[in-house]
């Protein structure tokens, strides 16, 4: 168990490191960011910086040695750099659990190994492949990287009368997965944590809806029945046991509907505190961040008690220049992220508003 004082090392540097370092420090906890780029929010509120690329040998050295732990805000870090920093302190999620997660075909057969539903999938490694698992999986369906894609990136829609070389060569050319189309109702996410110990704590399931393949809005509980919630929990749960997994993770859920019965089919899951978890900042009475620093503390997990019916919403791009009329609303918590240049599609920050039970 890591004593207040201690340094937190992160890789990456963006709002979710940020998040991360705020929650830390009100532990009594330091943090060490590292990250290729020196114009990333987290460095505004961090102890310590390193700036250089992941696969730099001595930088991650000297890191290692300045921090007690390691943890990493998102899954595209290179999973050789977590095992590097891994035989030195430890990394917390594990590299394990970092690289399951980097390839969507290894992640899908992993969770159905768990005897858990996802949607149906083929391996798509070239042109030719893709075209037989059309014909398996048929149209609609999505063709998606197996690797490096987030809000959309690296996937496209396969529907009638399209060229097939076409759409494959439009992700670059790189292997790929097809997965089947999904009918589903809505997306639902749980974020849970687990501790060094196995003490295993889940937030309320909270429901999702994107815009323009980016996440939007979150509202917490989601409106499903009491046995799919627990359903939900449980595989989450069983996902982080298998994994060995220390700290928070997401998993990202269809929810289909046949009458009255409600059924759970896995989408993804995030080794990371997650977007949909962003209410319980302002709605919990442990936030998924300072969750995540005790968890990889080896510090007892806190309540994931709810406060009220939440509603989080992303400002995306242009969204942020609303931050006065935010900031005089009654009851609504606004986040800023600290980025400098507003972009399209761009996650500049989230306002969260909670009504009292």
């Amino acid at each position: 168990m890591l004593s207040p004082g201690a340094t937190i090392g992160v890789l990456g540097a963006g709002q979710l490191a940020r998040m991360l370092a705020l929650a830390a420090a009100r532990l009594g906890f330091k943090t060490h960011v590292f990250a290729p780029s020196a114009d990333e929010p987290a460095f505004d509120v961090c102890a310590a910086r390193t700036i250089a690329a992941y696969d730099d040998p001595d930088a991650l050295d000297a890191f290692a040695r300045a921090v007690d732990v390691v943890t990493y805000e998102f899954e595209n870090v290179p999973a050789a750099t977590a095992e590097f920093l891994d035989a030195r302190r430890p990394v917390r999620p594990n590299p394990r659990a970092l690289a399951l997660t980097q390839d969507r075909l290894v992640e899908k057969e992993f969770v159905q190994g768990l005897g858990v539903e996802t949607a149906p999938f083929a391996d798509v490694p070239d042109a030719g492949a893709l075209a037989r698992a059309v014909a398996k999986l048929g149209r609609p369906s999505i063709l998606k990287t197996r690797r490096l894609g987030y809000d959309g990136k690296g996937q496209v829609a396969i529907r009638g009368g399209g060229d097939l070389g076409a759409l494959f060569r439009a992700l670059g050319g790189a292997p790929c997965i097809l997965e089947g189309f999904i009918d589903f109702v809505k997306e639902v996410s749980v974020v849970a944590a687990r501790g060094v110990d196995g003490e295993f704590h889940a937030y309320d399931i909270s429901e999702n809806q994107h815009e323009n393949h980016i996440l939007a809005e979150t509202r917490a509980p989601a409106a499903i029945l009491p046995e799919t919630a627990v359903r939900a929990k449980e595989i989450a749960r069983r996902i982080a046991e298998a994994e060995d997994y220390v700290g928070v993770l997401a998993v990202e859920l269809f929810l289909v509907k046949s009458g009255r019965s409600e059924r759970l089919i896995v989408n993804e899951i995030a080794p990371r505190v997650h977007n949909s978890g962003h209410w319980t900042l302002d709605g919990a009475l442990t936030s998924q961040f300072e969750q995540h620093v005790r968890a990889i503390a080896g510090w007892p997990l806190g309540s994931t008690a709810r406060l009220g019916r939440v509603t989080m919403r992303n400002l995306i791009g242009d969204d942020a220049e609303r931050w006065p009329e935010i900031a005089a609303e009654d009851g609504a918590c606004l986040h800023l992220y600290g980025k400098r240049e507003i972009r399209a599609g761009r996650k500049m920050g989230h306002v969260t508003r909670i009504e009292l039970e």
